[in-house]
């Protein structure tokens, strides 16, 4: 691995939050601005030529480059929560974990129709949010 490559400001931390799980820290990153500019210009790179309308970000760390996305592109960004987090009219969708299910929500009015909206979030590990 390059030194000075986006992967080597990711570590790895085994058996976190349990056992046989490699958790991808990535505060080393977040503490190097010069790497999260990098890192938020390959983000953006695949949308600068595309009509985006906005960003929606899963809590909590998608929130962290999800509204630096929105705000490099100059679209709205849409914050998709944990449930019960948001004070007005929501949108609620329930998934399934492995343990159960659990459920995301967003501002009802946070969407317009025809809407081209990029879903960003920190990582797909299994695909449940």
């Amino acid at each position: 691995m390059q030194p000075d490559s986006i992967q080597s400001f990711i570590r790895d931390v085994h058996d976190f939050p349990k056992p046989g799980i490699i958790f991808k820290d990535i505060t080393p990153l977040l503490e190097n601005p010069k790497m999260v500019d990098r890192v938020l210009q390959e983000l953006a790179a695949p949308y600068r030529k595309e009509r985006i309308d906005a960003i929606a970000a899963i809590e909590s760390r998608g929130f962290l480059f999800g509204f630096l996305l929105a705000k490099e592109l100059g679209v709205p960004f849409i914050p998709v929560r944990k449930e019960g987090k948001l004070p007005y009219k929501k949108i609620r969708q329930e998934y399934s974990l492995e343990y159960g299910t659990a459920a995301m929500e967003m501002h009802e009015d946070a969407v317009q129709k025809g809407w081209r909206i990029v879903i960003h979030d920190d990582l797909l590990a299994t695909g449940g949010t």
